[in-house]
């Protein structure tokens, strides 16, 4: 099946009705319900008006409320024709801080040396002129997964050293990763 001009009019026609995608695919035959969206998006009608003439919906059975819901029910008010066009776009479902990073962008600042105690630090130090500097396929549940370096780079390693029971990091990382709530509240004052 091809787009020709005279289906492609048909759609436009019906699109602009307010006829849904199943419908306009019924009424063409040979294409999917699919096939007319992605058509109606490439031509860019995706967007309907309002003011259009709404093709008459096949009438809906309606169930019988129970008594007690017809006392509760209340009419409602038509919305406004200028809150309809302004509907607001559905927000994504994101925590309040999450923040997405393109592919290829860098990495955020990571904490700084004086938000991770001294004693954690010099531990880091210790432990990691003792790592065994280990590649991403080396590692294992029981390696530490602690990254060091620059992941763009050559020098770039896991440190591997036997991880903590229940943790994924070695002792030393887990006292820089995984540090107390109050500790880190007392040093943002």
């Amino acid at each position: 099946m091809s787009w020709t001009d005279d289906r492609v009019e048909i759609l436009k026609k019906m699109w602009g009705e307010g006829q849904s995608a199943s419908q306009i695919a019924k009424e063409l035959g040979g294409v999917t319900r699919n096939a007319v969206i992605g058509k109606v998006h490439r031509l860019g009608l995706s967007n309907r008006t309002t003011t259009g003439a709404a093709a008459p919906a096949a009438p809906k059975a309606e169930a019988k409320p129970k008594p007690a819901a017809k006392a509760a029910a209340k009419p409602k008010a038509e919305p406004k024709e200028e809150e309809v066009e302004a509907a607001p776009a559905p927000r994504p479902n994101l925590p309040a801080r999450a923040k997405i990073i393109p592919a290829g962008q860098p990495l955020p600042p990571q904490p700084s040396a004086n938000e991770i105690s001294p004693e954690a630090l010099a531990k880091v130090s210790e432990i990691e002129k003792k790592s065994k500097k280990i590649g991403l396929m080396d590692l294992t549940e029981r390696t530490c997964k602690w990254p060091v370096g620059d992941p763009a780079t050559d020098d770039f390693w896991f440190c591997g050293l036997p991880v903590q029971q229940g943790k994924p990091y070695c002792e030393a990382h887990v006292g820089v990763a995984f540090q107390p709530m109050s500790a880190r509240r007392d040093r943002r004052r």
